[in-house]
This record gives C-alpha cells, sequence and structure tokens, in this order.
C-alpha cells in the first residue's frame, strides 16, 4: 500500500487498480471511504477504463472484429506501476500489453494522479493514445464509495444529496443495465433529496451534466462531517448504493463516458458518449473530494 498525506489528510492506495483504499482525516482520525465488504460491495473506489458500465452482451465491435467487455472495463484488475511518488502526490501508470490487446486493439497509457491539498484530494486522469496512427475510442470515470452514515451517533437515512448549482438536471433512466435515452426526465435537483436505500432500487441514479461545473454533496443535519465532490467537465454522474442488499455506503461517480443504450448497434465507434481520441494525443479529466 502507498500513502500520501498533509496536516489534513492521510490517504492510502493500492497499485491494484491504481484504487483509493482509505480517505482518513488527519486531525480526527474519521474514515470517509467506504471499507469493502464482499457480502455488500467488494470495492473502494475502482477506476473504470476503457469503458464506464455495462455493454450489450458485454461485447463490442471495432474494424470488423467482436471483442469482449466486461462492465466498467478491466483497469480496475489491472496492476498499474507506480510512476511519480512524493509526500503528497502518487502517479500510477497502466499500458497497453499482450492481455489489454486481445480485448482492447489500441495502443494506450493511463496515468491516475492523486494529490492531497489542504482537505482536498484531487484524482487526475490522463489517457494518451501513444500508437503512430489511427483513433482510439474509450471511456473513463471512478466509482468512490463513501461511508453513510460518516459518524457512529447518526444512521444511513439522517443524510442527503446535496447539489450546487441548485438547479433542475436531467436524469437518465436504465433499463437493465442500459440507459434509456428516449425516457429522460428533469430531475428535482434544485433541492435536497433525502438518502434512504429505496432510492436505489431501480440502480443508480444517472445525471447528464453537460460538462459544466457542479458539487454533489453527502450531508446530515446531525453532524458537520460531510463529503462533497467538486466536477469541473464531466458529462455525467452516477449516485449508487447497493439494492437490494444493503450496506452503509453511497458511490459518488464522475463519468466520462456511460453505459450503452438499449438501442446500441455494439459498434464502438457509435457509442453514446464515448471520447475519440487521435494517435499521438492526450486526454485530461479530473475531480475533487473534500472532506469536512
Amino acid at each position: 500500500m502507498i500513502q500520501i498525506a498533509n496536516d489534513f489528510l492521510t490517504v492510502t492506495l493500492s497499485p491494484k487498480g491504481a484504487e483509493l483504499q482509505s480517505i482518513q482525516s488527519a486531525v480526527t482520525g474519521l474514515e470517509y471511504l467506504w471499507q469493502a465488504d464482499l457480502e455488500v460491495w467488494g470495492r473502494h473506489a475502482p477506476v473504470l477504463f476503457p469503458f464506464v458500465g455495462r455493454s450489450k452482451d458485454d461485447q463490442y465491435t471495432y474494424n470488423g472484429q467482436t471483442y469482449p467487455m466486461g462492465q466498467h472495463g478491466f483497469a480496475r484488475d489491472r496492476e498499474f506501476i507506480v510512476a511519480e511518488q512524493s509526500d503528497h502526490a502518487v502517479t500510477f501508470l497502466l499500458k497497453a500489453d499482450d492481455a489489454s490487446r486481445k480485448i482492447y486493439p489500441f495502443e494506450f497509457e493511463l496515468r491516475v494522479r492523486y494529490r492531497v491539498h489542504d482537505m482536498h484530494l484531487t484524482v487526475d486522469y490522463d489517457v494518451r493514445n501513444v500508437a503512430a496512427s489511427g483513433p482510439m475510442y474509450f471511456s473513463i470515470g471512478g466509482h468512490p464509495g463513501f461511508k453513510v452514515p460518516l459518524t457512529d451517533d447518526t444512521q444511513f437515512e439522517d443524510y442527503f444529496l446535496d447539489y450546487r448549482p441548485q438547479k433542475s438536471r436531467v436524469k437518465i433512466p436504465l433499463q437493465g443495465a442500459f440507459i434509456n435515452l428516449n425516457e429522460r426526465t428533469l430531475a428535482p435537483t434544485d433541492v435536497a433529496t433525502d438518502i434512504n436505500h429505496n432510492l436505489f432500487k431501480n440502480d443508480a441514479l444517472i445525471y447528464e451534466l453537460k460538462g459544466q461545473a457542479n458539487e454533489f454533496s453527502i450531508r446530515s443535519e446531525k453532524t458537520d462531517h460531510a463529503v462533497t465532490m467538486k466536477l469541473a467537465g464531466a458529462p455525467f454522474i452516477g449516485v449508487w448504493s447497493p439494492y437490494p442488499v444493503q450496506g452503509n455506503l453511497v458511490c459518488l461517480e464522475p463519468w466520462w463516458g456511460i453505459a450503452d443504450t438499449i438501442d446500441a448497434s455494439g459498434e464502438l465507434t457509435e457509442k453514446f458518449g464515448v471520447n475519440e481520441l487521435a494517435a499521438g494525443e492526450n486526454f485530461n479529466a479530473s475531480y475533487e473530494i473534500t472532506i469536512r
């Protein structure tokens, strides 16, 4: 395990999947990240690459060839190398190899950087198409799970989702594991949403953000402790907690990409929300977690 820290935060990470393991206050010792339970959800904060969500029939087609692809891609189960490390930051690196080329025929480098500053943890993604020619198609996203309740004297139902700016947002419903664009609605995110397990009975809440600045917070009126995710450019966010299995966590998931639509053709170049990256180019995205 690797730790980065300052006077306010101690963050623990694993090279496997470049995954967060712990976000702890260096002042109070309070843990903010879900601590993984195989009976509920056995991960902490997987990196989703090169796909976000599910592909129809767990496969896709590119250049006339069909490839298998599991939900959320393969990066979360791969071993990254540590490319750079300091007291306050660490960068993990994953490169294309023979194993990845069998299911994803692109020459890529993925860098995931974590850095702490004051009460903030910033997560940076750098995707590079290192091929000599030809475009690369990909999605990327985060899936951090936060402890709810955050304190022993509060309960899951004491918390709510708070949105900034306070305005309505387009909600994309899931039909099974796939999104139904035809049933998009305007969600009342101009006011807070009370958190309870039934909120997630139809799976994740998915909102279109259109790349604009947004803040999503998990808060309670019974404690000053809270978590806020700040996004500057993500087109989508998913909010999820396991159901019908119930656990004390809520995930805030910034996405640059999304699951297949219910009528997806399976052709990668036609995939809704996919990113195209020219040879020699790179793609940058980031989000910030603030604890209180």
